[in-house]
């Protein structure tokens, strides 16, 4: 851990909305404990829609960008978070000591319907994330 912090990545696929909210969520309440990345096996542009149901909120993800994991490697991390299935199938090995917690979400970008049904959505994912965020300090304490 560095300076006390405790390193987390938080990954997924794209690293374009999932992992760009818990990494908004995470850095939003725990600057103190944590040192948060997030990353994709494939990642893709920052979903603007997360972008827009996380300023709901009071959190600007605005200027988060999204990163290959093969770029954050050398990283000693203290956890990998995977949020989706793929990205803890396609995780890449990481230190021994780097412990892998697996906490699947929906994917909100495959959400359908009109706006405001594909927005109710994210913002489900957005909650879900958060209270998921919340809670981090107790599960890593077990």
């Amino acid at each position: 851990m560095s300076g006390g912090k405790i390193k987390i990545l938080f990954l997924c696929t794209g690293n374009s909305c999932r992992s760009q909210m818990a990494e908004g969520f995470a850095k939003f309440y725990f600057p103190h404990l944590f040192e948060i990345y997030s990353a994709g096996t494939a990642p893709e542009k920052l979903n603007p829609k997360a972008v827009k149901v996380m300023k709901e909120i009071g959190i600007d993800i605005s200027k988060q960008y999204s990163k290959n994991v093969k770029d954050l490697i050398d990283i000693d991390f203290d956890y990998v978070i995977t949020l989706c299935g793929d990205a803890n199938e396609n995780c890449p090995n990481f230190p021994k000591k780097t412990k892998k917690i697996h906490k699947g979400f929906k994917d909100p970008a495959r959400a359908k319907g009109n706006e405001e049904e594909v927005l109710k959505v994210y913002r489900e994912v957005r909650d879900e994330i958060k209270n998921f965020i919340l809670s981090l300090p107790d599960i890593l304490k077990e």
